[in-house]
């Protein structure tokens, strides 16, 4: 039997263990442990996974395209959009029903919209993997597949002994001091916005950490203390991050369902009950707060209309307030069934970046980002992906993360600029949602 067989054989093999009291705290101890190689945690709502020791693969640079598989690797040059190449070169691998989980770096959206000439020649698009284990953990219990028994044995004794186990040490990070001009850079995207370039940009800026972090223990420690949409921790290529969604990009489910959740407008959170309130209410009647979420949620109905069914594209809890760690947002849900002649990655280039973090026009709006954005993004504002064989897909939004590579740790926030916005009120901005991660940075 060949590696590659017994590796199939393996996928399916499945056991029920024992029920989890703490997923967070199962997830963090998998990922610290150091045992599976790289690996993607993702948590979605009643489901945790943990993916590792990747078989293979798919590496999208700016000039190259790498595909791994079963200790092989062919690299060449790619053609079309980065979706379609992804999208082609899963398709050509062996999965035999295995998953991919992996990122796509914000550049990754610099073909559709003609941005390539901002884009380095060696910036990494998207990097998938395909995992030998999964590790899945709901309200049923624990599912090991793709191990051996024994990593199965060493598996649920890591999840046993991670139940009650205290939380880490925080070495909290001072998120006040500005090294990136973002008061000066938000004025001048005021000033382009009143010249007519465009109505709104997202400007980001980046917190380097003086210390290497812990970023599982970080994971753990942050999740305890975040409520996001969804959640991820993983070890790629060299990088290092763990973040707390507050959004989905896009999601197309088993009956071609594609969901994005855009969120525009924030306000603080989790600074005492009188307060909150008083500030959902200055959130629910500020006007600049109020257009900013129209004309995103404008924006992502015209895109899922391009790629859906006619007349099945319709909005849902239209301007809620969603709480997400430090911060509160108004939010609004688009939903469409996708056209028969759209694959998912279609629907995931049409709403590719986020529009609540790139800018409107989108075009316009990401020229901007790259010009006046101070640091080259990558996995920020860009999303953590699942792929299912059946064709179901998520694309999680990458902000309120905590990001590490060998050249050392940062995390990273922006806001929305508008024609009304005020530099200091957007630097606090970032400040509140800087408040998400910042308290619960673990040092390594």
């Amino acid at each position: 039997m060949s590696v590659t067989d017994e590796r199939v054989r393996l996928a399916g093999e499945q056991q029920w263990g024992e029920h989890v009291t703490d997923p967070v705290a199962a997830m963090s101890a998998l990922a610290a442990a150091d045992r599976f190689g790289e690996y993607v945690v993702y948590e979605k709502p009643g489901e945790w996974v943990f993916a590792a020791d990747s078989i293979g693969g798919v590496e999208l640079d700016a000039d190259q395209l790498r595909v791994n598989w079963d200790g092989r690797t062919s690299t060449g040059p790619w053609t079309g959009s980065p979706a379609q190449a992804v999208d082609r070169a899963l398709a050509e691998l062996p999965l035999a029903g295995r998953n991919a989980y992996g990122w796509i770096g914000f550049e990754f959206c610099a073909w559709s919209l003609g941005a390539t000439a901002h884009v380095h020649p060696r910036a990494t698009l998207a990097h998938l993997m395909i995992p030998r284990i999964e590790v899945r953990i709901d309200e049923t219990g624990v599912r090991v597949s793709g191990a051996t028994p024994a990593e199965t044995g060493d598996i649920h004794q890591l999840i046993a002994d991670s139940q009650g186990a205290p939380l880490p040490q925080a070495h909290p990070v001072d998120v006040s001091v500005d090294p990136t001009g973002y008061q000066d850079r938000v004025a001048t995207g005021v000033a382009e916005i009143h010249s007519g370039k465009y109505q709104k940009v997202i400007l980001s800026r980046k917190v380097n950490l003086p210390f290497p972090v812990n970023i599982p223990a970080s994971y753990r420690l942050g999740r305890v203390n975040n409520t996001p949409a969804r959640s991820f921790v993983l070890r790629l290529g060299g990088l290092e991050a763990a973040g707390f969604s507050p959004e989905l990009v896009a999601s197309v489910d088993h009956d071609r369902v594609v969901t994005t959740e855009p969120l525009a407008g924030t306000r603080a959170f989790g600074r005492g009950a009188e307060v909150d309130a008083a500030a959902r209410i200055d959130l629910v009647s500020d006007p600049k707060e109020i257009v900013e979420h129209a004309i995103s949620v404008q924006t992502s109905f015209s895109e899922i209309a391009a790629v859906a069914e006619p007349d099945t594209t319709a909005v849902s809890d239209f301007m809620a307030v969603r709480e997400r760690g430090s911060v509160q947002h108004l939010a609004s849900t688009v939903k469409g069934r996708l056209a028969a002649d759209r694959s998912p990655w279609d629907a995931l280039e049409m709403l590719f970046p986020s529009v609540t973090a790139s800018g409107i026009p989108k075009a316009a709006g990401v020229d901007a980002v790259f010009r006046l954005d101070h640091d080259p993004r990558g996995l920020y504002s860009g999303a953590v992906v699942t792929v299912s064989p059946d064709g179901a897909m998520e694309a999680t939004l990458v902000l309120r993360a905590l990001y590490q590579t060998g050249e050392g740790a940062w995390l990273r926030a922006g806001a929305g600029v508008v024609g009304q916005s005020r530099p200091e009120r957007e630097f606090e901005e970032t400040c509140e949602k800087l408040g998400s991660v910042a308290p619960y940075v673990v040092r390594a």
